[in-house]
């Protein structure tokens, strides 16, 4: 078989056999592309992607073990060439941005999966990138905001876990003032209303998550 005709030979990473088992049908179909490996972890899709050197491969953001964000960076970090494909429920946009900065040539929502899927392993196999229209809407939404700082994002976790000020000031060994310093700068960056609004926006966002 040419080069010409070879077909796109493509790793599916996602903890959920239903979805790997819906990008399989999808594939199955197709006669310019191949399903070569499957992998419900980060870590197992970081051993598949050296056993198969896949063309596309199709990654999933939240697994047990390793995310795939965890998995993406070493295998960026091995294999430069690798073209992957998030595939994830999250539009937020901070985990969008992540997920760009580590490499991914596209992010597509599962709810967009029979749309958009075929369509887009064609294109980032030709070298293009590609965003979900909300993905694309979010970035957009929030390119002018003032983002957090690391240590924003630090309390804003604790906040999320329930933490008041006083414990999250012992936490993370500073001052409560300082503490509600932080709290303050949170939510008039975030828009927020209060504290609850504050840490429903970021997991939104995907500014932290649990």
């Amino acid at each position: 078989m040419s080069a010409e005709l070879s077909p796109i030979r493509i790793l599916s990473v996602d903890d959920h056999p239903v979805l790997r088992q819906g990008v399989a049908a999808l594939v199955g179909g197709q006669a310019d592309m191949s399903l070569v490996a499957e992998a419900p972890t980060g870590r197992e899709a970081i051993q598949q992607f050296r056993a198969h050197h896949p063309d596309v491969t199709l990654m999933d953001l939240q697994m047990p073990e390793m995310n795939g964000l965890d998995a993406m960076i070493p295998i960026r970090d091995e294999f430069p060439e690798a073209r992957i494909i998030v595939l994830t429920t999250y539009a937020g946009d901070a985990q969008v941005l992540r997920a760009l900065k580590a490499g991914a040539r596209a992010y597509l929502l599962k709810n967009s999966l029979h749309k958009e899927l075929l369509e887009t392993i064609r294109a980032v196999h030709a070298g293009k990138r590609a965003l979900s229209a909300e993905a694309s809407y979010q970035l957009a939404e929030h390119a002018t905001d003032d983002a957090l700082t690391p240590a924003e994002v630090r309390v804003l976790r604790l906040i999320a876990e329930g933490n008041g000020n006083k414990e999250i000031a012992a936490q993370l060994s500073i001052s409560e003032e300082t503490v509600k310093g932080q709290v303050r700068n949170i939510l008039s960056k975030l828009g927020a209303n209060d504290r609850t609004h504050a840490a429903m926006i970021g997991l939104k966002r995907g500014i932290i998550e649990f």
